[in-house]
């Protein structure tokens, strides 16, 4: 039963960041009667899921993959409220097109049928395999989706009693071997071991319980908001606001306050201090930790994580308009360069931009034209690079990069971009930096080893510091959409109902 939410409180909540996982924080606070105050150094809502405008040309600038719809539609539910009536989500057909650097595509979703018979298209005896590993992501998704991804990961007993389970799932063993032990064409295994790399994790050493994204994606499709992931931003603010949370935006936190042992509220860069009863973070925990307490306050467990922590690779993110439209191009598409093990190895471990890269090349107007002027197509292109530890003059490397990719795109998906290419602009691991307090430029804070996710990653409970918590895609469960909007649901085992003013 929706609690009604429209009475004072005489207890109060700040939620530092508002990326989704903040967003969510502050909608299931506010369900459990806090008096929220959501902060955040952008100019709009949604942390990385900015929006950006140029020339008519309209960007989602972050996430634009929508899956597990029924974690945002919860949110709404909190409140006796639908989804439905606020923003409208659409399926893209396909979900995805892998395109290779010979000329070959591979459609995927958004049935079964449509996929197997791409699959026997290429390789007729790997529909088996497909099959076969479908079946083993289900059971990866039963336990590490289902069973335990809203659930804290703070006891090192709670994450041994779940050892048995993870070595039967072959949690030690990567994504890449997951998915080779059932497919043999390697067209195939890349399609299919490539979704670590959305959520900052290299196939060949992210652990194979992310095998479960193929079951998530099979079991609850793959979606797009109509107007761009930031109309569903605009729709939780719409909620925010019935619901009575304060936001304050341009506004950037200096200093989380603890004392005695307790977080007290938070200090802002202009001086400014406001207190709470809670402060929850999603923010990036590792600026948090090293930059924003008190260092003799914190634990020696999260001292240890900071210090050591293994950071996901950088982003190069390419945003133009064209003056003409591709009819044929998909929605979303994941361009092969010829290199896959030894590209990943250089972005992750060597920290070398290389002269090759691969791509994710988003193009909203397959789905909705309002992004684009009549007769245009508005691209978002991602290429993952080193971050900022591999020491690249992005001042000098990005406008490389940047003619490096318009003439690849031109060769192969988008004949003659050069001649129609406008309104562009970039971000990269600098940008992230600065514009999201990204230690080193990151695109998705900690890295999804195994030795960094579950009880080894952040916990979302503060270390040292009580009536601290953490959510978002450095804490548990990870990163993507799914992964930090369900850390905002952990809350709901942490936190306690507030107590009524009377």
């Amino acid at each position: 039963m929706p609690r009604d939410t429209h009475f004072p409180s005489s207890q109060s909540a700040i939620v530092a960041g508002a990326g989704f996982g903040g967003i969510a924080a502050a909608l299931r606070l506010r369900a459990k009667g806090y008096d929220v105050h959501l902060i955040d150094r952008c100019s709009r809502l949604g942390g990385r899921g900015q929006v950006f405008e140029k020339d008519g040309y309209r960007h989602d600038a972050g996430p634009t993959v929508l899956t597990a719809p029924h974690l945002f539609e919860e949110l709404f539910e909190l409140f006796g409220k639908k989804m439905t009536d606020y923003v409208t989500l659409v399926e893209p057909n396909p979900w995805y097109r892998f395109q290779y650097h010979d000329g070959d595509t591979f459609d995927y979703g958004p049935t079964d049928h449509a996929t197997e018979a791409e699959i026997a298209r290429i390789s007729p005896d790997d529909v088996a395999g497909y099959r076969r590993m479908a079946a083993w992501s289900k059971k990866i998704y039963d336990v590490g989706f289902t069973k335990l991804a809203a659930v804290p990961f703070h006891s090192p007993a709670f994450m041994f009693k779940q050892i048995p389970e993870l070595l039967r799932l072959r949690s030690y063993e990567s994504v890449w071997s997951m998915v080779s032990r059932h497919l043999k064409n390697d067209k195939l295994r890349r399609a299919f071991s490539i979704q670590p790399l959305l959520l900052g994790g290299n196939p060949f050493s992210t652990t194979a319980i992310y095998g479960m994204i193929n079951h998530l994606e099979r079991e609850h499709g793959v979606w797009f908001a109509m107007g761009g992931t930031g109309a569903l931003v605009d729709a939780f603010e719409c909620l925010m606001h019935e619901e009575g949370i304060k936001i304050s935006l341009d506004t950037t936190i200096s200093k989380i306050r603890v004392e005695d042992e307790r977080a007290t509220g938070v200090l802002l860069e202009s001086g400014e201090y406001i207190d709470a009863d809670i402060v929850v973070s999603n923010m990036d925990p590792v600026h948090v930790y090293r930059h924003m307490l008190p260092q003799k306050q914190i634990s020696t467990v999260a001292k240890v994580r900071s210090k050591k922590a293994r950071l996901s690779m950088g982003l190069y993110v390419l945003y133009f308009g064209a003056t003409k439209t591709w009819p044929d191009v998909a929605h979303h598409t994941v361009w092969f360069g010829e290199r896959y093990k030894n590209l990943l190895r250089d972005i992750f471990d060597n920290k070398k931009l290389a002269d090759d890269f691969s791509l994710y090349v988003h193009r909203p107007t397959a789905t909705d034209p309002s992004f684009a002027p009549d007769g245009c197509d508005s691209f978002y292109v991602l290429c993952p690079v080193p971050n900022l530890l591999g020491g690249q003059d992005w001042d000098v490397e990005g406008p490389k990069l940047r003619d490096r990719i318009v003439a690849a795109l031109e060769e192969t998906m988008l004949p003659d971009l050069s001649d129609h290419i406008t309104a562009e602009f970039a971000m990269t691991p600098e940008d992230f930096s600065n514009d999201y307090l990204s230690v080193d430029g990151a695109g998705f804070s900690l890295s999804p080893y195994f030795t960094q996710s579950a009880w080894f990653r952040f916990h979302n409970r503060g270390e040292g510091v009580r009536n601290l918590y953490f959510v978002g895609a450095g804490t548990h469960p990870g990163a993507g959409l799914p992964g930090v909007v369900s850390s905002a649901k952990v809350l709901d085992t942490l936190v306690p109902e507030a107590e009524t003013a009377t």
